[in-house]
């Protein structure tokens, strides 16, 4: 069984017992979240309809906040001697999916 779950402006695929990265969340480590399922699918059984998925939860637990790789964006404009150099590094929360359950 897996769901489909959107955070962040982001669609992700999980499992029970899956640990994704997703765009930072609030909660310190063992924080429990809820995510609206877009998408379940059971053995050969799959649930699009909104009804039905308004019934669908899908529980995670905070394991940490982290940060994702440098990444590093240089600017340049030919023979005018503009270099512009800027570094970022994303926010990210891992979250371990603990449940999907159906009421």
């Amino acid at each position: 069984m897996y769901a489909i779950v959107m955070t962040g402006g982001k669609q992700y695929k999980v499992a029970v017992g899956d640990v994704v990265e997703v765009e930072k969340l609030e909660g310190e480590p063992g924080t429990e979240l809820t995510f609206p399922a877009l998408l379940v699918v059971d053995g050969t059984d799959v649930t699009t309809d909104a009804d039905a998925l308004a019934k669908v939860s899908v529980t995670g637990k905070v394991v940490e906040q982290a940060k994702g790789p440098k990444i590093r964006i240089h600017k340049f404009r030919n023979k005018t001697g503009y270099h512009k150099r800027q570094g970022h590094r994303q926010r990210l929360t891992r979250v371990e999916v603990t449940g999907i359950t159906t009421k």
